[in-house]
């Protein structure tokens, strides 16, 4: 089966080739996790604002990076909340990079952010940033930083990251689902996109 990355969460998905055949020269630009994360339009009489997330967290510094376009001038930002108030926020931006570069930067900034010996978790909405550094990252070290399938992408910034936390076991990264309404994710989010267009 043929293997994309999804423009929004930079996994690699696949589809049948059932599908693929179906459609003859279209590319999909999202995986199916992210497309049904998006909000459904109505099919009538007006629109409705997605609710809130029963479970948004409230503690914890929230990442998010971005691209437009992708590669282009990008954007990321970090938010330490505490009980739902900001304690600190940063954000930057570069030009010519990707998002998923963006993705990893946001996190070594908002993990320089804690002090050392503070517990805090960290909350991506990037699955390839999250599993990057939560299941890939030690295997590519042993292997002399490959993968069995080619070489690693971004490795200077998956190195950063990746030995940040291994210094730092009181930080845990986690994923959280983008663009359903958990407010500091959305917060981060506004940040990528103050530090991509101050660019």
């Amino acid at each position: 089966m043929p293997e994309y990355t999804c423009g929004d969460c930079g996994s690699p998905f696949d589809l049948p080739q059932a599908v693929v055949d179906k459609y003859p020269g279209w590319t999909p630009s999202r995986c199916r996790s992210c497309r049904d994360s998006r909000p459904r339009k109505q099919s009538s009489g007006g629109s409705r604002k997605p609710s809130a997330p029963a479970e948004s967290p409230s503690d914890g510094v929230f990442t998010d990076g971005s691209a437009d376009p992708n590669p282009g001038n990008g954007g990321w930002g970090a938010v330490w909340v505490e009980n739902g108030v900001v304690r600190e926020e940063r954000s930057g931006g570069e030009p010519d990079t990707t998002n998923n570069r963006m993705e990893l930067k946001a996190l070594i900034e908002g993990a320089r952010m804690v002090p050392e010996g503070t517990p805090v978790t960290l909350w991506s909405d990037s699955n390839l940033a999250v599993q990057t550094v939560n299941e890939w990252a030690a295997g590519w070290e042993k292997r002399g930083w490959k993968r069995k399938t080619g070489p690693v992408q971004n490795l200077d910034l998956v190195k950063e990251l990746y030995h940040l936390l291994a210094e730092r076991p009181e930080l845990t990264v986690r994923w959280i689902k983008a663009h359903v309404g958990h407010e500091w994710n959305e917060h981060a989010d506004e940040l990528a996109n103050r530090g991509r267009l101050a660019r």
